[in-house]
């Protein structure tokens, strides 16, 4: 007996932030495929896909957001129940890495708790994993299936150079490590645009006895009387942001943006950065924002076209890094 081999994608999302998913799945010419998901009275979770998904291809979609342990969680279940359904590979999409920021030990008797993700995904039954822009690059380390890290780098840099930047700003970083992403920044604007700036980074001290607490002491670099650009992976609180912003105006800065992947904008981000001296904020879609997180200074950009290319690529199996031209490297 001979069978063709054929491959079949399907496309499932949670609940988090179906619309992504949705626009994913369209980018894609696709629909996404049915699964009923459910919450019992004690706040479980049961997720129970409606059509047969035995050996098809199939991409579980859930922005980790807020409440974030459930949200982990329906998905861990989803993926759980396309390994007993014997689907042939399961890829988990979560654009925000849960847990990313808990990636080592910085002090005694912390958990690492992005080791303990990996691990849960790997026993859920995840074949492959795909994220955007990690905390930290060592997160891949953790796993030992396939990691998949796309950048939303080169989408915000983009809209940067086609709206504000001329020669001689400034892509500055809120702290001494994440001067690596600004120099991507500014390789990519080089590079792409013909733009030529500089990079500064701010001096930062953060409180090792509460959580979200930092201060900006310092700027490191020349600003005076230039557009600055503050690059991050993520903005929760805002008080990092809001506080460098001051510091950047007070060393002479004329305006000051900001760009971020992921915009958790935990309270009270909204109220900081509405009175702060930050002309404009651009971030990405990753995660939902509902009316209370939407404000004149807001800019959002879609992340689906990227990933609904990286799902293409890992589908007809190609190469994801060819898409960012290698720019996807932590």
């Amino acid at each position: 007996m001979q069978l063709t081999t054929y491959k079949r994608l399907m496309i499932f999302s949670g609940t988090a932030n179906r619309p992504l998913a949705e626009e994913i799945a369209a980018h894609l010419g696709m629909k996404l495929a049915h699964v009923e998901i459910a919450t019992f009275a004690n706040s479980e979770s049961y997720a129970r896909f409606s059509d047969s998904v035995r050996g098809c291809d199939a991409f579980v979609i859930q922005s980790i957001s807020d409440p974030v342990d459930h949200h982990v969680m329906q998905q861990l279940i989803m993926i759980d129940a396309l390994k007993r359904a014997s689907a042939k590979r399961i890829t988990a999409v979560a654009p925000l890495y849960p847990y990313s920021r808990q990636d080592r030990k910085a002090r005694g008797r912390e958990p690492i708790t992005a080791k303990l993700m990996a691990d849960m995904y790997e026993a859920a039954g995840a074949d492959r994993m795909v994220s955007v822009d990690l905390h930290t690059g060592q997160i891949q380390g953790f796993f030992d299936v396939p990691f998949d890290h796309l950048t939303a780098m080169p989408l915000l840099a983009d809209w940067f150079a086609d709206n504000v930047l001329e020669d001689d700003f400034v892509i500055v970083s809120p702290d001494a490590g994440g001067v690596r992403l600004a120099d991507k920044w500014l390789q990519h604007l080089g590079e792409f645009h013909g733009l030529s700036g500089q990079v500064a980074f701010m001096h930062k001290r953060r409180s090792k006895d509460a959580r979200n607490v930092s201060e900006t002491k310092s700027v490191v670099g020349e600003v005076d009387g230039k557009v600055c650009v503050v690059v991050d992976d993520m903005i929760d609180t805002a008080g990092t942001l809001t506080n460098g912003v001051d510091v950047l105006m007070d060393a002479g800065a004329s305006e000051v943006y900001a760009a971020a992947t992921h915009p958790l904008l935990s309270e009270p981000a909204v109220d900081r950065i509405k009175n702060s001296q930050l002309k404009q904020l651009v971030v990405t879609n990753t995660l939902p924002l509902g009316p209370d997180k939407e404000f004149d200074k807001l800019v959002v950009l879609s992340i689906a076209p990227i990933v609904a290319q990286t799902i293409k690529a890992v589908f007809e199996e190609g190469s994801v890094s060819s898409l960012f031209h290698g720019e996807n490297q932590p």
